[in-house]
């Protein structure tokens, strides 16, 4: 038996069904929207509808955007012959904080996943191919997380470019700067290992 009007328990479920979020913080959330003064709550509303309506992916690297192109695309000041490969639009964000990366980017949106049903026609992959295709890429750097569908998407991928004249590299793992050997994990330590460079 619901506690609830009909319309704040769907609200709730509206909340409960976004990643990471469960149904005591579906509840605060839904609670939180209705505690809103009527503008604000219309403008969140609106930024929702807005979002859906105008975001899409950039046509040459998959990221998203509102614009004809992304704004890293959109960048002349690219290194167009570097492209970096992740799995979703926030991995972006991560390397642009960091400031150190100067190619360009391609986002599969996800990562090979049999056990969830989700294969390479289900990711960006032949945008990808078409984009190596051209001959313009010098390297392809596969940043994808290092776990088990990570690591499976990444030698796909590896396998599909091997043909074309192109460096495959993947993203060096190992100890976190600040940390101590003694907490490092075995496979850990052994990218670490395999990752090691000269001083």
């Amino acid at each position: 038996m619901s506690f609830f009007p009909p319309s704040l328990e769907n609200l709730i479920d509206k909340f409960a069904a976004l990643p990471g979020i469960g149904k005591k913080s579906a509840q605060r959330l839904a609670f939180h929207v209705l505690s809103l003064p009527d503008s604000e709550a219309k403008s969140f509303a609106d930024a929702i509808l807005d979002a859906k309506a105008s975001v899409h992916c950039c046509p040459i690297c998959q990221n998203l955007t509102d614009g004809e192109l992304c704004s890293v695309c959109n960048d002349s000041r690219r290194d167009k012959g570097i492209i970096c490969v992740v799995a979703e639009p926030r991995d972006v964000l991560s390397f642009e904080r960091s400031r150190e990366f100067g190619g360009v980017y391609h986002v599969l949106h996800g990562v090979m996943s049999p056990m969830n049903h989700i294969g390479p026609d289900d990711l960006k992959i032949s945008e990808l191919v078409a984009r190596v295709a051209q001959g313009q890429v010098r390297e392809v750097i596969m940043a994808t997380n290092p776990d088990t569908e990570g690591d499976t998407t990444a030698m796909y991928l590896y396998r599909l470019l091997k043909p074309f004249d192109v460096r495959v590299t993947r993203l060096a793992y190992g100890i976190p700067v600040g940390s101590n050997l003694e907490y490092a994990d075995d496979a850990t330590l052994s990218r670490a290992l395999e990752g090691r460079r000269e001083m």
